[in-house]
């Protein structure tokens, strides 16, 4: 019999938030085993000899079958981790939120970037100066919140905002490139003069969103169309059919 231990890890998210301050998220990682039992017979004598070269092709098979059914059960058994894995851990820098007022020196719209910017869970609330024409490429801000905040002039390309607060966000003049807003709340935030391409929007929410002279692609409109929490006037800028 052959034992073979699968360990898991599960992480738990504790976000406060604070307008005051910009406060470091703690994990805790509470642990789950799973064990996959393999066996095989063993074969003695003479007829176990035969026995044993007329079922190798089935002892062989059997140990393929054990290796899939491991990596099924490393699959199943840990979601919230297979859901995740793109992203790396939650830096541990105590300064990682001040980073967004410096920006990356070298963002440029391919994403490129001089040093990761981990803004996850970090509190920019009504933010007035910091933000402005910063350099945002690649950067994580899932679950961080930008209510109020401007953020006039930015560059966002391929940055990760799913679950983000931007209500009232001001992107007048910014370029917002490939930037992922699933689930975020975007609630009558500006894009005046915005550049809007290649942005995704999946269950996000759009209302009272303020779309004037934004330049969007074609293929890019119809998905935003599709959202249905943009007003009638809203549809009427953009075109929405």
């Amino acid at each position: 019999m052959a034992s073979l231990p699968v360990q898991f890890s599960r992480n738990h998210l504790s976000t406060p938030y604070s307008s005051a301050s910009l406060r470091r998220s703690a994990f805790t990682a509470p642990r789950s085993f799973v064990t996959v039992h393999c066996s095989a017979a063993r074969e003695n004598g003479e007829n176990g000899q035969g026995l044993k070269k007329s079922l190798l092709p089935i002892k062989e098979l059997g140990c393929i079958a054990c290796a899939v059914i491991s990596a099924c059960t490393l699959t199943m058994a840990s979601p919230v981790i297979a859901a995740n894995q793109r992203l790396p851990p939650l830096s541990t820098d105590p300064n990682r939120c001040e980073q967004a007022f410096v920006g990356n020196t070298i963002g440029q719209a391919n994403g490129v970037y001089d040093k990761p910017l981990d803004l996850r869970f970090c509190d920019y609330t009504n933010d007035q100066t910091n933000l402005k024409g910063k350099t945002l490429s690649a950067a994580l801000m899932s679950g961080a919140k930008f209510d109020g905040a401007d953020m006039t002039e930015v560059v966002m390309s391929k940055a990760y905002a799913v679950g983000a607060s931007f209500k009232g966000v001001n992107f007048s003049n910014a370029v917002i490139d490939r930037v992922n807003f699933g689930k975020s709340d975007l609630k009558g935030a500006v894009f005046r003069n915005t550049v809007l391409s290649g942005s995704t929007f999946e269950e996000s929410n759009l209302e009272d969103v303020v779309f004037e002279d934004t330049i969007i692609g074609y293929i890019d409109l119809q998905k935003i169309c599709r959202n249905a929490t943009i007003n009638e006037e809203g549809r009427l800028v953009l075109g929405c059919r």
